[in-house]
């Protein structure tokens, strides 16, 4: 096969100045065959397997980045969700798991490892209640695990009395790590139909459905969309639609040459691409400002979810067509502190949060690393949670919240957190109390499919 001089040019502009990059390649690892009720040895035996499989992850994918010339940003790892793990463990158990699980992470060289999971969507194993009890400490003593829980489905409805003690979790999470700004909540996410194959932290885990060990990539690309829509400031919205798509095309191809090669190399099986435009705080990668670029004076404003979801539906059919297997999340990501634009819609008000809630109905993947302030009440959080696994369930769409509930802050001030998590303006939830509500319990029933209106 044969490529044109001015599609190698035009490779090498995004990668340059445009900011293309794969964001991530994970290794999915399944450690049921780790089971033990000895806790010492099964610990053993989950750090032998990851230890073993991603052993050459990073030096792999370091390698294969700078022979291609795209850099790849993070090497991961997803796990069977823990909780499957401990149906005889204590809640220290659970604890000396993590920081194992934490070591063989740093052991590796690998960014993150997700799949300190529970999937309680409707009801809680003994297993489940372990690691949500392990939870808060588990998360605020290691620096790499990630952790999610699934709290809802469309098929199942919503668990209450999970969305109850999830806000608590996230409270006391954030009570931990009150030093450095609540960092232990930027590692979770409470989600609404999570998908089994999601490269993508915090909300990663090797699902019930996934093979032995699988590499699945997940690529950014939103400056690279920006620039192409500079190109063409006249085109109207169908023209605007048509753009992202060409776009989206050679972003995931790219994406999928690079993964495949990885995969091929650490002789594991290639999964999925995930589609999702990944912003970051680098100057010109944010999906607010495609948003604008679309016409929006500022992201937030009337026309936003309109914009939205006619970039995230135009990104999913070019992506598409350039992938044999796409999965994950697949859509634009709305993360206020990695994205610029974002902060800036808040900061000059056009963006609230109530918007955002309102966005998360066309795009993935949810309320994401919204720093909140310290005193918001564990209701409200639950209560928060609950409206977003609403949205989620009605649409039967992924959906989730990643909110930090930030110690000694007000509404308007900035937070740092660092590298890829960036920064984020605190926003004050509403002053009206949720507790009656979320203190019900029990279950919301699934919605009546036949009959969606």
């Amino acid at each position: 096969m044969t490529i044109a001089f001015q599609e190698i040019q035009e490779t090498i502009r995004m990668i340059q100045m445009e900011k293309l990059d794969i964001r991530t390649v994970t290794m999915g690892i399944s450690l049921r065959d780790c089971i033990d009720r000895d806790q010492e040895n099964m610990r053993s035996l989950v750090y032998e397997k990851i230890t073993s499989y991603g052993a050459a992850l990073t030096t792999t994918a370091d390698k294969v980045a700078t022979e291609y010339g795209i850099p790849i940003v993070n090497k991961r790892i997803s796990i069977t969700p823990v909780a499957e793990l401990l149906g005889n463990s204590t809640k220290e158990d659970a604890i000396a798991l993590a920081k194992t699980l934490d070591k063989a992470a740093a052991d590796i060289n690998v960014d993150f490892i997700g799949g300190f999971s529970a999937l309680i969507h409707k009801g809680v194993t003994k297993g489940d209640k372990v690691l949500l009890d392990a939870l808060p400490e588990a998360l605020s003593q290691t620096e790499r695990v990630c952790g999610s829980v699934s709290a809802a489905t469309t098929k199942t409805g919503i668990n209450m009395d999970g969305v109850k003690q999830l806000g608590e979790i996230i409270k006391k999470a954030s009570e931990l790590t009150a030093s450095q700004n609540g960092i232990a909540c930027a590692k979770f996410v409470v989600f609404c139909n999570p998908a089994e194959d999601n490269p993508f932290m915090a909300g990663a885990f090797h699902g019930a459905g996934e093979q032995e060990v699988v590499l699945n990539v997940g690529v950014s690309g939103p400056g690279v969309v920006l620039h192409a829509l500079r190109r063409y400031p006249e085109a109207d919205l169908g023209e605007v639609s048509d753009i992202i798509k060409r776009t989206a095309f050679k972003i995931t191809r790219a994406g999928e040459v690079v993964g495949r090669e990885v995969a091929e190399r650490l002789k594991v099986p290639f999964g999925i691409m995930d589609l999702s435009l990944a912003p970051t705080n680098a100057l010109n990668d944010s999906v607010a400002e495609i948003l604008e670029e679309i016409g929006l004076e500022r992201v937030g404003t009337h026309g936003t979810i309109a914009a939205l979801a006619l970039m995230n539906d135009a990104v999913k059919k070019g992506g598409a067509m350039a992938s044999s297997y796409v999965g994950g999340l697949s859509g634009a990501f709305i993360p206020v502190s990695e994205d610029n634009g974002m902060i800036k819609g808040i900061e000059d008000k056009s963006l609230t949060l109530s918007k955002l809630e309102a966005m998360t109905c066309v795009c993935s993947v949810g309320l994401d690393m919204i720093a909140i302030n310290g005193n918001s009440s564990a209701a409200s959080i639950s209560g928060l949670i609950a409206d977003e696994m609403a949205i989620g369930m009605i649409n039967k769409k992924t959906t989730a919240v990643r909110v930090i509930p930030v110690a000694g802050k007000k509404e308007g001030e900035m937070v740092e957190f660092g590298g890829l998590l960036g920064r984020a303006p605190v926003i004050d939830l509403n002053p009206f109390s949720s507790d009656k509500f979320v203190n019900r319990g029990g279950r919301i029933p699934a919605p009546l499919q036949a009959l969606i209106n």
